[in-house]
């Protein structure tokens, strides 16, 4: 008589330990070669890179580790296989709740908008997509569009992108390097020429275009715009206090992340605690990530690294050094 036996496969835990990520490049016709002048990224040679996603989490485009034990493994998969150590208790189910870019504006960006969960919900298609945008370097008198003028309606807005001046209706701010410019879904904007900027947003590539500056792509042809969704999906009653600057300490507070910019001297220490997970910009200089175990880490100027919320360590500073922590 045979008996039944339950075999229990357990998954043998990790130690947890800062993970880095092979960046995903996106060749947009508004970019340029950048993030390889500044970062020293390895771009396709003569192509216009706008994006490189350095955090990703989306159907067709994750995060491949690229550093330790789990090299080669999706970020995602890695956080299914041991949510407690990534992402603490209690874990999170579903997408890693950030996706997070490099920017290179080498040209206007297209004037868009992302909409709200509201909005996804009316319309039944797409995600919704709250964003902020740290300035990492600025030409002279660059510009990004934020919101609407003081009054613009609905109709108005439609009117003016039948006549191509939808620019006009944008609210214009000249930006400078260290600002962090807060966009919630729902958000009229757009990018200006000479800007190299942080993006941290929600996981979604929902993006509306409503007007494009009259420009073709590389088959003549322009670029598709989505007016309809648009007009849907646009806050006409929005506010400029909904719009904030921020260049020291805590840059946003919002219910989807946080963004805190930290400054350290050249051969200072900063101590991180376990507790939740973090995710590591840096903007300029170089260091080491040291765990209690022993087990280090290198980062420089360009790097995304994500830290469990179950690691315990330090930074170490080899130069001066800025950086973003971006929690969730």
């Amino acid at each position: 008589m045979w008996t039944e036996l339950a075999v229990i496969v357990k998954i043998p835990a990790v130690k947890a330990y800062p993970l880095k990520f092979r960046p995903i490049y996106k060749q947009r016709i508004w970019g340029g070669q950048k993030l390889h002048e500044v970062f020293g990224k390895d771009l396709p040679p003569g192509e216009k890179i706008g994006e490189s996603w350095e955090l990703a989490d989306l159907p067709d485009d994750k995060s491949i580790i690229a550093n330790g034990e789990l090299k080669g493994q999706t970020l995602i998969s890695a956080v299914d296989k041991y949510p407690v150590e990534f992402t603490g208790e209690p874990y999170f189910e579903g997408p890693f709740p950030l996706l997070i870019k490099f920017l290179d504006a080498n040209d206007f960006l297209s004037v868009q908008v992302h909409p709200d969960k509201q909005t996804v919900e009316r319309l039944g298609q797409g995600q919704p997509k709250t964003e902020c945008w740290y300035i990492i370097s600025a030409e002279p008198d660059a510009v990004i569009y934020k919101g609407l003028k003081k009054g613009v309606t609905k109709s108005q807005f439609a009117e003016a992108i039948e006549r191509g001046d939808v620019a006009d209706l944008l609210a214009k701010v000249t930006v400078e390097a260290g600002q962090c410019h807060f966009l919630p879904a729902g958000t009229a904007h757009a990018i200006g020429p000479g800007l190299l900027i942080a993006e941290i947003q929600l996981p979604s590539d929902t993006t509306y275009r409503v007007f494009d500056w009259n420009r073709v792509d590389q088959t003549g042809r322009p670029r598709e715009l989505h007016i309809e969704q648009a007009l849907e999906s646009i806050h006409f009653d929005g506010s400029e206090d909904e719009y904030p600057v921020t260049s020291i300490g805590r840059l946003v507070s919002c219910e989807h992340f946080i963004v805190d910019k930290g400054h350290q001297a050249k051969n200072c220490e900063a101590f991180l605690s376990q507790g939740e997970v973090r995710t590591l910009i840096i903007l300029s200089g170089s260091g080491t990530i040291l765990g209690i175990d022993g087990y280090s880490v290198d980062f420089k100027a360009g790097d995304c690294v994500l830290v469990p919320a179950m690691y315990e360590g330090a930074m170490r500073f080899a130069d001066d050094t800025e950086y973003l922590t971006v929690t969730i």
